[in-house]
């Protein structure tokens, strides 16, 4: 059986590219399609594969500004030539689930969040106070609200949703009226690990550096109870984001995973500030043996365990999540707690549910859909 995987860019190592990694692992024959890739960026198991790009690939500056061409990623991706295949699964956050399959093959959607900036983030991306007022009224609104339109029409092109968590099987079944059969992203519960290491007095935050992760909030909130915080990641929010930055504030930009890793068992806590998905982070954290502070909305309400495994606050304020790290720092946590909730989440269990659900999905009459 001939198997395509679809994902939306190729620029570094975050949650998706896990998720796309284990699907390497359950397909090593598998072709790999996506609107750009930036060599080097992702994991020696999904670079030794046949690596497709579209058209985007190649325009001009796409390797700095690719996100700019975002009004053709929609052409881009149904311009894929998926013929060959039996069995396509895409691994989506925006066009990667909009692939056209061909009429004999089944299509498997990994959907890590219908497009967001197209739905409900719109102002955290294309806001007044992002690109101005007349680019986000004139250009930016009528772009994206076109985005949404085709982002529902297309979802009639998947066979079977699967989600990342029950607060994306919401978002599918709002946005796309589909029910999705819900696996948790894979995390690797052997490589991260408590060690024994005195914490220090500081927080951590390992995100990308992009609107919607809300980074501002967690500097804001250190700076209020006086702690440190160091922020593993890059992304095009750092500029604005170091110009906001105390003294006490330190940008690492990327660290190999055995330094992220480091990282997590020194922290005091590890900061989820933003609303997530899904969020591996919190859980690598747990298993490192390390608590968390997260806002109590989307994936973390999933991941976290107020007073046992880390602290949820309830608003996205300063306030709040100051009074959260206040609360972290005189709460005990066991690290074998930690760890055995991470293990819920292990890359072992993803791999053996994704595998029943594709056999599933390719066992079922032709044409059926979930």
């Amino acid at each position: 059986m001939r198997v395509a995987l679809i994902h939306d860019w190729l620029t570094g190592m975050r949650g998706g590219e896990k998720v796309l990694e284990a699907l390497c692992e359950l397909h090593p024959d598998a072709d790999i399609f996506t609107l750009f890739h930036r060599r080097g960026s992702v994991s020696p198991a999904i670079e030794r594969h046949r690596i497709s790009t579209s058209f985007v690939h190649r325009l001009p500056m796409a390797g700095t500004f690719f996100r700019s061409y975002l009004p053709l990623f929609p052409i881009a991706s149904e311009l894929f030539d998926l013929d060959p295949y039996e069995l396509v699964i895409s691994s989506s956050h925006c066009a990667a689930k909009a692939a056209v399959a061909p009429g004999r093959a089944r299509h498997v959607c990994y959907c890590h969040s219908p497009m967001r900036y197209a739905w409900d983030q719109f102002e955290a991306y294309f806001g007044a106070a992002r690109v101005g007022r007349a680019a986000s009224r004139w250009f930016y609104r009528p772009v994206l609200a076109r985005l949404a339109r085709w982002d529902a029409a297309t979802a009639a092109r998947v066979h079977r949703f699967v989600a990342n968590s029950r607060h994306v099987a919401g978002r599918i079944r709002r946005y796309y009226n589909r029910v999705a059969t819900i696996v948790y992203p894979p995390v690797d519960t052997v490589f991260y690990h408590p060690a024994d290491i005195t914490p220090a007095s500081r927080f951590l935050v390992v995100s990308a550096l992009v609107p919607y992760k809300r980074l501002e909030l967690a500097m804001a909130a250190c700076e209020r109870v006086g702690a440190g915080l160091r922020i593993v990641g890059d992304g095009p929010d750092r500029r604005r984001l170091e110009a906001r930055a105390g003294r006490e504030v330190v940008f690492l930009g990327r660290l190999t995973d055995e330094e992220i890793r480091e990282e997590y068992r020194r922290a005091l806590a590890v900061l989820l500030p933003g609303e997530e998905d899904f969020g591996i982070v919190p859980v690598e954290a747990q298993a490192c043996g390390r608590p968390v502070v997260a806002l109590g909305r989307g994936g973390a309400a999933e991941t976290v365990i107020d007073g046992e495994t880390g602290v949820l606050f309830a608003e996205p304020e300063a306030e709040a999540l100051a009074a959260a790290l206040d609360r972290v720092a005189r709460l005990r946590f066991d690290p074998a707690r930690l760890r055995a909730s991470a293990e819920r989440f292990s890359r072992a269990r993803h791999l053996q549910q994704m595998r029943d659900v594709i056999d599933e999905t390719m066992a079922a009459p032709a044409g059926t859909r979930w």
